[in-house]
């Protein structure tokens, strides 16, 4: 049987147990780009800890490449595509997409997979936090699919080519809506993509048909939490051991996302609230993704998960307090990064 020819990129907790998921099924053929993590990678495979796997040492996907920084990511790609014949069995079928998602910073996804993307060929796949997180991809790649990817899992690279997966692997897939193309092409692509991620039964992948809501529900936490524990430097067990904080911070502010996805009609189920705090035991004493970013150094990824809520909310008239707080401190954080990075003079 042909593989799919899969290019990731993203390799750190999120993208790694994704191309060992994808691997593991024995139906896709994955190249991942690495940046920090790729000398150990090329030495010693990954080391990988997982609550699904179990104890995984020197796993490596079928490929790696090399990127020394973000900005570098464009050539090595289009390098890598320029080094074998042009044919539709070289074109990449799948671009899974797990980097964080940080469009305030360049250069941004779509340029950095453009030169893979075969035109009304390549399904690329966003598994990735936040909202509106299609709008640039379609407008740049109008004629291929978009899919969203909805990751529930606990997974984070600690040291590189180190990862630690706590939680289950939890994906939803589901199909943007795409005025360019027919909704069953779409719709297809999406069930395709759960049939290959599941293969190896390590997984709970399943086709979501309303991405829409899916995201929103992720966003009662992603908004909230996330943001938080970054800005506290507390992980979510030690948080809700601080009941001011989650009555005067963390509730109120998945109030206004569920009023504001209501403005947008999305209906989000009663007792969300609840729900959502409960699905990060305090035991578990987990690290939300943004908290893990500011501890790296890294930049956080709060546009689209704070920005376009509160972008959503003043569009339609929705008083987000809350939010709005959390959105212009992230916003400094941002800054004082850029700063330390070098990116902006200070």
């Amino acid at each position: 049987m042909t593989k799919f020819r899969v290019l990731l990129v993203g390799s750190g907790g999120i993208g790694t147990i994704a191309a060992l998921n994808l691997e593991t099924g024995h139906q896709a053929q994955v190249s991942c780009v690495l940046r920090s993590n790729y000398k150990a990678v090329v030495e010693n495979g990954f080391t990988i800890d997982s609550c699904d796997h179990g104890k995984v040492s020197n796993w490596r996907p079928t490929g790696v490449l090399h990127v020394l920084d973000k900005r570098n990511a464009v050539q090595l790609i289009r390098a890598v595509l320029n080094a074998v014949p042009h044919h539709s069995f070289d074109r990449f079928d799948y671009i899974v997409c797990c980097t964080k998602n940080v469009p305030d910073s360049s250069p941004t996804l779509p340029d950095i997979i453009a030169s893979a993307v075969a035109p009304g060929h390549t399904v690329i796949v966003l598994i990735q936090n936040g909202l509106n997180i299609e709008r640039p991809f379609m407008a740049r790649f109008p004629d291929n699919v978009v899919l969203s990817g909805v990751s529930r899992t606990d997974a984070h690279e600690i040291a590189p080519g180190v990862i630690q997966h706590k939680q289950p692997d939890v994906l939803n897939i589901g199909a943007f809506s795409n005025p360019s193309l027919p909704t069953g092409d779409s719709v297809s692509a999406a069930k395709n993509f759960v049939r290959m991620y599941s293969a190896g039964g390590k997984t709970r992948c399943r086709f979501d048909e309303d991405v829409a809501l899916d995201r929103w529900r992720k966003l009662v936490y992603n908004a909230t939490l996330n943001p938080i524990c970054a800005l506290t430097g507390l992980d979510t067990g030690t948080l809700q051991l601080e009941q001011r904080s989650m009555e005067t911070l963390v509730r109120p502010a998945m109030r206004e996302v569920i009023q504001v996805a209501a403005a947008l009609g999305q209906q989000l189920p009663d007792g969300i609230i609840e729900t959502t705090i409960a699905s990060n035991p305090v035991e578990q004493r987990i690290s939300p993704s943004m908290l893990m970013d500011i501890r790296k150094g890294n930049l956080i990824e709060h546009e689209n998960i704070l920005g376009e809520v509160v972008r959503e909310a003043q569009a339609h008239s929705v008083d987000t307090p809350t939010l709005h707080m959390l959105y212009n401190l992230c916003c400094a954080v941002q800054l004082r990064t850029k700063q330390s990075m070098g990116l902006i003079s200070k």
